[in-house]
């Protein structure tokens, strides 16, 4: 069998990388389709040093965007409850429901933060009381709040 030939990508290739990401393929795949459509090249020390240079720098800017989201998930735990305000019918049941766009508005009240609201896990809500949201703030790191929703 041929060797495998490792290439640096230059492109997004579907089932394959992310660009600047070294990949080892086979050689006709390499010859006949990867670098004549310019999706990578071969590789030489110099690229290998820009890779890892690439690397790291992504590493960074992952560890900073982490220490980010502790910041955040520090400043709504400060924050005890969130109090969200909404009209009520018979038996405390509330119009509508409250939605991940109420909680987010919320935390921007309390907190003056810009949270996702993606990020936001609600159970469905109908009427008063008090419930816990879970908010993704990072891959790794998740903030749980309280939101207590009251008649308008």
């Amino acid at each position: 069998m041929a060797k495998r030939v490792q290439l640096v990508l230059t492109k997004d290739v579907s089932k394959l990388g992310k660009s600047g990401d070294l990949v080892d393929v086979a050689p006709g795949y390499a010859r006949n389709y990867l670098i004549p459509q310019s999706l990578a090249t071969h590789v030489t020390p110099g690229i290998l040093r820009q890779v890892e240079r690439r690397r790291e720098q992504e590493r960074q800017r992952q560890l900073e965007l982490k220490q980010q989201a502790q910041e955040q998930k520090a400043a709504l735990e400060k924050v005890a409850k969130l109090t969200i305000a909404k009209q009520v019918g018979e038996n405390e049941a509330i119009f509508g429901t409250v939605t991940t766009q109420d909680v987010a508005d919320a935390i921007k009240a309390a907190t003056s933060q810009e949270i996702d609201k993606r990020g936001i896990t609600i159970p469905d809500i109908n009427h008063l009381g008090t419930y816990k949201a879970e908010i993704k703030l990072h891959s790794e790191v998740t903030a749980q709040i309280d939101i207590e929703v009251v008649a308008s």
